[in-house]
């Protein structure tokens, strides 16, 4: 990924020559990113999104070695980011199939399962809060 397949005034970010909207989660990421990359390689020409020491020198990405150094013995991998971001984006916008495959770019039946689990725990949310009289709403 390169720096130009980031759209932040438009809030859109290119990936895999697909272009997605940009969350807000991701947007302070990059910015962040960003932030950090110019402060640490304020001269480098390196058009990639993702570099290192190494590679603030060069023209080449950062290293799938480097990336997955970076992530190893986390807690939250790739992977649970990747699940846990997509069913926050369901129950955030009302667990709309639809919106997840745009914003994803997931097959319609992944879209489908992200916003049926959104839907099943905001049921399950609903039934267990309070009521006005300030008792448990609920199966009696």
């Amino acid at each position: 990924m390169q720096l130009d397949d980031v759209d932040l005034g438009n809030r859109r970010i290119t990936v895999d020559g697909h272009v997605r909207p940009l969350d807000d989660l991701t947007c302070r990421a990059v910015l962040d990113w960003l932030d950090y990359r110019r402060s640490r390689w304020p001269n480098t020409a390196n058009p990639h999104l993702l570099i290192t020491q190494k590679t603030a020198v060069e023209l080449g990405p950062a290293g799938k070695l480097w990336t997955t150094r970076a992530t190893r013995n986390l807690t939250a991998t790739l992977e649970r980011l990747r699940v846990d971001r997509q069913l926050e984006e369901a129950l955030t916008h009302g667990a709309d199939p639809l919106h997840l495959a745009l914003v994803f770019g997931i097959d319609e039946k992944t879209a489908i399962r992200y916003a049926d689990s959104a839907r099943a725990l905001l049921e399950q949310t609903a039934e267990h809060s309070p009521s006005p009289s300030g008792k448990e709403l609920g199966p009696d």
